[in-house]
């Protein structure tokens, strides 16, 4: 019962963090080396994954079943553009990445840089003109490969893609559609990468009825997330993520700085 707890626990703060520019893989970090989960984490980390791909289907399938229909759309291979920078960053770095996901010892500056993104995107969120129908195939490019910078462990993902549409030009309304449907082949990837260590065993299981738990709070915390989200970047201000995951770096440098991290 109580590894269920904690998988909820995760589930919910995976679903919402995905898609609040607050960075979900470094409160996963920080939250796991409180629970005593950095070693037992892999299959619950893909069950969370599952969970969050299912919130964003669910809101987006329109989308994706048309994306799935017309594989040679503008939308698909705006997609599919943006989402290679994403993976030739995640593949030439994958060992640095990793090393850094276990360690913790960069995530407190990645949160303040995190907030410095979101900080500046929120000062031109109104200066975008360029709708779905304009995006070029270079602001799909510079998305990705600011999606590609964000496996790093407390760098966000939904974060750096909407700002960086919102650099672009791109309309509010539009950086939030483009942000949330590049998540998916981005969380596919997340998934797809740790196959390999879970059918050669790696991975610890924390029993069925934690891991379906934990997906399924992922699962309902995702999709309430990526709803408010859409709301907050069509109408509302991103200063006040920005201004939490600066106090939650400056939090963890100082407990760092004092060995309790």
């Amino acid at each position: 019962m109580e590894n269920a707890v904690k998988a909820i626990v995760l589930g919910i703060v995976q679903g919402l963090t995905e898609f609040l520019p607050v960075s979900s893989s470094g409160h996963l970090l920080v939250l796991r080396k409180l629970f005593g989960l950095a070693e037992a984490g892999l299959l619950l980390d893909t069950m969370l994954h599952l969970g969050t791909l299912a919130a964003v289907v669910a809101v987006f399938w329109r989308d994706i079943v048309g994306m799935i229909k017309k594989p040679f759309s503008r939308l698909t291979l705006l997609v599919v553009t943006g989402t290679i920078p994403t993976a030739v960053i995640g593949l030439a770095f994958k060992d640095i990445f990793e090393e850094l996901a276990i360690s913790g010892v960069t995530v407190g500056w990645e949160f303040l840089a995190t907030g410095v993104v979101i900080w500046a995107a929120d000062r031109i969120k109104d200066r975008g003109t360029k709708g779905i129908e304009s995006v070029n195939f270079f602001d799909a490019v510079a998305v990705g490969t600011l999606q590609g910078a964000a496996i790093l462990p407390a760098i966000s993902r939904s974060g750096f893609t909407v700002a960086g549409a919102l650099f672009r030009g791109i309309s509010r309304d539009a950086a939030a559609r483009f942000s949330f449907l590049m998540s998916v082949p981005a969380i596919m990837g997340a998934v797809a990468v740790q196959i390999p260590d879970l059918v050669g065993g790696k991975a610890e299981s924390l029993g069925a009825l934690s891991l379906a738990a934990g997906m399924l709070a992922a699962a309902v915390a995702g999709y309430a997330a990526v709803k408010w989200m859409l709301a907050v970047i069509r109408r509302g201000s991103l200063k006040g993520f920005a201004v939490y995951v600066w106090v939650l770096g400056v939090t963890i440098i100082v407990m760092q700085s004092l060995g309790r991290f």
